[in-house]
């Protein structure tokens, strides 16, 4: 046993028991949060302008910011990007995240001092509560990796500006930065594939042992070494990797095949983090669905999926939530976001702890006949799928097809990349199309009712995603194919890449 994992032990066994504490103060925690933040936010130009120092309940709260995506408080933002203090947060943020949007455009996300401990103290706590409960302090003993976007930062208005993933790179501990890769000039190349194989040049010949990153480039990654090293799977080159850690995308559909690299069946954590503020990860292993984090600056509302779009819709607190339901993430944190619409649905599993499942995202959904299909619901069929009918699947998205050009009636189209193909096309399409019918009813409706065909799976061609999210400027860090979208703008873009209609 190695010094670093013989000091965190006693470390990792305290992380543990203030994630037990949370787990049993969760209703308490988020009403103290509330209090906090509207208290230290009331002489902030946002808190003048919404009457901070008079709101005493959620309720007053909810009357007087209403539910608001980036749109909503741009023009504030714009007042910090003119160098002003005191506008959404007290001072100024420490840094911008930057991310892009279908409607606004690039958006700056505040991150600021007292947010932090949120994005970075989250992150430690989910890994030193795995350490403890799985018994694991030895992976500090050698080498970790963090697949992620450029730590290189621009400045706006005077404040650095990157992607999460990279202002993350600017805030990792000293203790652990000697374990980790690649090095700090390897992660600032941009171009992925480049990127990909300096990293591999670096860490195949070391002793890794926690690996992170989103699943679908971790397989990038993956395949890369075995072509470098010319051995069978990762764990032969990599004896000791213990843990993968991955956040934003279900491990699922890309579980086979990255066990097939893997060689074996690696621990795993899943985490949920977003630029606006880390909002849960995997507290028991195993475990369905992740821990809400009530205790880490930010205070949660829910808004009930199908009231999203309701000029009044119903703000709900943790104690109000359901388990199967499907709530809109609503959150205020000490960065200076308030009732800042994130993007994301998610379903509680369990209110005891409050623990929850990422059921989709609010703009990506297929409902061109009223079925309104959730990404949760289309991972779960295929995933049903696969288990009934051996296949490895690489990457998948799922749209519309209202007019089919070969006539008959519409369909929802899944585009599909195979590395192993079902050996019946036929029974794989029928099995995954009778596991959407158990999955959404509407869908059924539709299907029985003859309204629509069953779907039609297209098998496109090796690297057809990946060329894809290249021409969009997208390969590689954080960035995610949408499960499925309402429209063809994807689908028409993949699609003269499809070789074969199933």
């Amino acid at each position: 046993m190695g010094i670093k994992s013989t000091l965190i032990r006693p470390f990792a066994a305290w992380t543990s028991a203030k994630v037990d504490k949370m787990r049993k103060n969760a209703v308490a925690d988020q009403r103290k949060w509330f209090e906090k933040l509207i208290s230290k936010a009331a002489n902030t130009r946002f808190g003048r302008d919404h009457d901070f120092s008079n709101i005493r309940q959620p309720k007053d709260f909810a009357a007087r910011v209403p539910a608001r995506d980036y749109e909503g408080i741009r023009s504030y933002v714009d007042m910090i990007l003119e160098g002003r203090e005191n506008i959404l947060w007290p001072g100024k943020p420490k840094y911008f995240a930057k991310t892009s949007g279908t409607t606004s455009g690039v958006k700056y996300i505040p991150i600021t001092k007292d947010s932090i401990p949120n994005h970075i103290g989250t992150a430690r706590t989910a890994l030193f509560n795995y350490v403890h409960k799985q018994g694991q302090a030895d992976i500090f003993d050698g080498k970790v990796i963090f697949l992620s976007g450029s730590p290189t930062l621009e400045e706006k208005a005077g404040i650095p500006l990157g992607r999460l993933s990279g202002i993350v790179n600017h805030e990792i501990p000293t203790w652990l930065k000697g374990n980790q890769l690649p090095s700090y000039k390897t992660n600032c190349i941009e171009e992925w594939e480049d990127k990909v194989e300096a990293i591999v040049e670096e860490t195949w010949q070391q002793d890794m042992r926690l690996i992170s990153g989103i699943p679908p480039w971790v397989q990038m990654y993956f395949e890369k070494l075995l072509e470098r090293s010319g051995k069978q799977n990762v764990t032969a080159l990599f004896p000791n990797f213990k843990l993968f850690i991955y956040g934003g995308v279900n491990y699922e559909p890309y579980r086979n095949s990255l066990e097939q690299l893997m060689g074996r069946r690696v621990d795993s954590l899943e985490t949920y983090p977003a630029s606006e503020g880390f909002i849960a990860f995997q507290d028991e292993f195993p475990s369905t669905g992740l821990l809400l984090n009530t205790d880490s600056g930010i205070w949660f509302e829910f808004i009930p999926l199908d009231q999203i779009h309701n000029e009044n819709p119903d703000r709900l607190t943790i104690g109000q939530v359901e388990t199967g339901k499907d709530y809109v993430v609503i959150i205020n944190n000490n960065a200076g976001l308030w009732g800042y619409n994130i993007g994301d649905t998610v379903r509680f599993v369990s209110t005891d702890p409050y623990r929850l499942v990422v059921s989709g995202r609010v703009k990506h959904y297929i409902s061109a006949f009223g079925e309104h299909v959730i990404g949760k619901e289309v991972e779960t069929a295929l995933k049903e799928t696969l288990d009934q009918i051996p296949a490895e699947v690489v990457e998948f998205t799922v749209a519309p097809q209202v007019n089919p050009p070969e006539g008959g009636l519409p369909y929802h189209e899944w585009l599909v990349e195979f590395s192993r193909k079902p050996a019946n096309m036929d029974a794989f399409t029928r099995s995954l199309n009778d596991a959407m019918v158990r999955q959404n009813i509407y869908y059924a409706d539709l299907i029985n009712g003859k309204i629509l065909r069953p779907l039609v799976v297209k098998e496109l061609p090796a690297d057809a995603f990946r060329d894809y999210m290249k021409t969009q400027g997208k390969l590689g860090g954080q960035n995610k194919v949408p499960r499925l979208t309402n429209d063809r703008k994807i689908a028409d873009q993949l699609n003269p890449a499809a070789n074969k209609s199933l």
